[in-house]
């Protein structure tokens, strides 16, 4: 039923509104939201402003104007959407997807600054308490603002999950914090009525304003992630192991890397080890239909370099499982790949890129390779082991959806 509203909100004024993969509907969406949050907002800040002077009440009043700085996050989230959809340029070849995350930020920047006003109001109020003028009225005029909020709160996160809204989940957030800030306020001003010698008042504002603080630096949080650069969630590898793997003629993969620039603007590589004795010609065509598949069924544009891997020669297929299980006993989250083998008169190099976790030390590194070495040689005296460092961006949870998968 919460629903209903911005549905048929989106049904009147989103042309084709289910086709949210357009960029222009997603677009549309975004400043749907924008709008009706600014004009709720503004509403709400100019009913709560009133309420809290005719009661006299810092809370009510800081709520106030924490939903004026939810306009100020409607007019960023109008305009990122805006930025963020036009088309790629000779400067950003990748589009402007990431100023959504920006814009994020930017209404995470906002929270922070209310919160932390509104504790040192708060704390002015408890200092210097003041009587609250309680007015049953004007409080069921409070818990309607709360249903607006929750409104607002319900549509923005139905939306947001709808077209994958890093700026609409966020602005949802928001909403829920005021559901609570507002409700806080109620409650304390309700009790304050009862106990007019206690600062209800500051205190519940002070509350208020760590959970508004708290929920800004947790958006912050996930949104510098994204601007960073963060390891794709588990379901996006799972999807392509999937794809790539239920290919005949992809044996396995590695070096999977997932550049986010943006919802739907997701760029990928990863290295497919293929038999080095099967045709390169139908390998390639092979290639081309799994990037393409990658493309329609997740939309991400995916790179697959091929990787020829042994399959007929008994001695390295022997080798690479013994290096296999001397890597696990050594560390059993670290994995190897690109293994080949030179065979020679003396003796035999065996030649592999090493996986171990990004924090290892440069001193850990060279005990780590010199142990692995070693136990190479004693298992075959002849084999010399050139090992290269690999940088572990996925290879961690691609190794136990393998292990899933086995079991």
């Amino acid at each position: 039923m919460v629903m209903v509203m911005i549905k048929l909100l989106a049904r009147k004024f989103i042309k084709d509104y289910k086709n949210i993969n357009d960029k222009k509907v997603r677009e549309a969406y975004t400043v749907l939201c924008g709008t009706a949050g600014i004009f709720c907002n503004i509403i709400l800040f100019l009913l709560k402003l009133f309420i809290g002077i005719a009661m006299n009440s810092i809370a009510i009043m800081g709520d106030a104007f924490n939903n004026l700085s939810d306009t100020g996050s409607g007019l960023v989230t109008i305009i990122g959407a805006k930025l963020s959809n036009k088309k790629p340029d000779a400067e950003h070849p990748f589009g402007h997807g990431r100023v959504e995350y920006i814009s994020s930020l930017i209404i995470s920047f906002l929270i922070l600054l209310v919160g932390l006003k509104l504790f040192q109001s708060s704390i002015e109020k408890i200092r210097f308490p003041e009587t609250v003028n309680f007015n049953i009225a004007l409080i069921i005029l409070l818990v309607i603002s709360v249903l607006i909020k929750l409104w607002m709160y319900f549509s923005f996160k139905y939306a947001g999950r709808q077209i994958n809204s890093g700026i609409l989940i966020a602005n949802s957030k928001d909403s829920l914090n005021d559901v609570f800030s507002t409700s806080a306020v109620i409650i304390a001003t309700v009790i304050g009525s009862f106990f007019t010698r206690l600062p209800f008042d500051g205190i519940i504002g002070i509350i208020v304003s760590v959970i508004i603080v708290f929920n800004g630096l947790k958006i912050a949080k996930e949104t510098i992630g994204h601007l960073l650069g963060s390891v794709p969630d588990r379901q996006t590898i799972r999807s392509i192991y999937s794809i790539l793997t239920d290919s005949k003629d992809i044996i396995g993969i590695h070096d999977l890397i997932v550049h986010d620039y943006g919802p739907n603007r997701v760029f990928a590589s990863v290295h497919a080890e293929i038999p080095d004795n099967d045709d390169i010609v139908a390998i390639h065509e092979t290639i081309d239909s799994l990037e393409k598949k990658v493309k329609s069924e997740l939309g991400i544009d995916l790179v697959i370099h091929m990787d020829p891997v042994s399959v007929s020669n008994e001695k390295a297929l022997r080798l690479k499982e013994a290096v296999k299980s001397i890597v696990r006993e050594e560390n059993s989250g670290f994995s190897i790949h690109d293994f080949r083998i030179a065979d020679g008169d003396e003796e035999t190099k065996v030649i592999f890129d090493l996986v171990i976790d990004l924090e290892t030390s440069p001193e850990q590194e060279k005990k780590i390779i010199s142990n692995i070495k070693r136990k190479i040689k004693e298992y075959d005296s002849r084999c010399f082991a050139i090992i290269n460092l690999d940088n572990s961006y996925v290879e961690q949870q691609i190794s136990s959806i393998i292990e899933e998968a086995e079991d």
